[in-house]
């Protein structure tokens, strides 16, 4: 089954493959996950960052494509209190950046918890909010910093190199940038949260373009949380504020939509199949109810239709072109497959 909305014109690019996830404080599954990880090693790395106990819930959960599971790290007692996202360099260690510490925390390739670095603050190499984290070739590191609007370039080692993207004076100011990624050829794609755009960025900080403005039609946004762009240049967007995930072109136009087509993971089966007084009643519910219903109101739709994205805050790729989009308020990951 897929999730395409085609027109004669543009290529189906993706496909529904199955869900990973569950509702869990602590342990196999996710509370309010944020952002995730594949790694060097395919395993992929999905940050909780919790709720109203966050010294229970705060954790990243490891496990495969195949729902395999490997256990947790980080948490609490390592120093998280407001995880927002997750990266690795090319050896596998783990940099996870924390919008309440104004830092970014380091783990080793075995979730060993390495140190951290970062202090608040607005000048060279200091952070307000610091969230989306990506690598470029040489293994340095991009980080979106919120409340400074800009983004910053390390070294892997916290070392400043440059920033860009808070010019005033020109159309270079981003407003509350969120996620970002390096793509294929080292340009620096940011989801430019608060201007509702994605944009595109040199490796030596020059805006290049700028994709979308604030709306609900094809090749529009609403707060745009992430990105992702693959070899063939199409670039995945996160649409937050509309509930959905966009694909567009390296031009800017609309290629295809995405609502979410979500069905019940192998964790969530396993609780079910364990718990009868779970299952029961959900098997009377109607998890599809009439769209008409909601008028229209994307937020309605997502939390009365089960399948459909709730809260889509991150697009990650995989080496296959398979891409993963983290869901905060439904506690899963939904995965699709590149048909062409």
């Amino acid at each position: 089954m897929t999730t395409i909305t085609p027109t004669d014109s543009k290529p189906k690019v993706l496909g529904y493959s199955h869900t990973i996830g569950l509702c869990v404080m602590q342990g196999r599954g996710f509370m309010f996950p944020v952002d995730t990880l594949i790694g060097p090693d395919a395993r992929i790395h999905t940050i909780s960052r919790g709720s109203n106990y966050p010294e229970l819930q705060i954790r990243v959960t490891v496990y495969d494509i195949n729902s395999e599971y490997s256990g947790v790290y980080g948490g609490y007692d390592d120093g998280l209190r407001w995880p927002s996202a997750i990266a690795s360099d090319r050896d596998g260690n783990v940099f996870i950046s924390d919008e309440l510490t104004d830092r970014i925390n380091v783990y080793s390739p075995d979730g060993s918890t390495a140190g951290y670095w970062g202090t608040r603050g607005g000048k060279d190499g200091e952070f307000r909010r610091p969230s989306g984290i990506a690598f470029d070739s040489e293994d340095n590191m991009f980080i979106s910093d919120q409340l400074n609007n800009r983004i910053q370039k390390f070294t892997k080692d916290g070392n400043s190199l440059m920033h860009f993207g808070n010019d005033p004076i020109g159309n270079d100011s981003l407003n509350l940038p969120w996620g970002l990624t390096v793509a294929p050829d080292n340009c620096v794609y940011v989801a430019d949260w608060g201007n509702h755009r994605i944009a595109k960025y040199s490796e030596e900080g020059t805006l290049i373009q700028t994709f979308g403005r604030q709306g609900s039609d094809d090749g529009e946004f609403n707060n745009p949380s992430s990105v992702a762009v693959d070899d063939g240049g199409y670039i995945y967007v996160a649409d937050w504020g509309n509930e959905r995930v966009q694909v567009i072109d390296s031009n800017g136009a609309f290629v295809t939509k995405l609502r979410g087509t979500a069905t019940i993971s192998k964790w969530g089966q396993d609780f079910l199949d364990a718990n009868h007084e779970e299952a029961e009643p959900r098997s009377r519910s109607d998890l599809e109810p009439d769209i008409s219903l909601f008028g229209g109101d994307p937020h309605e739709e997502s939390s009365h239709i089960e399948k459909f994205f709730w809260g889509p805050t991150s697009v990650k790729l995989d080496v296959s072109g398979n891409l993963y989009v983290t869901e905060s308020n439904r506690h899963r990951v939904q995965i699709y497959t590149k048909l062409t």
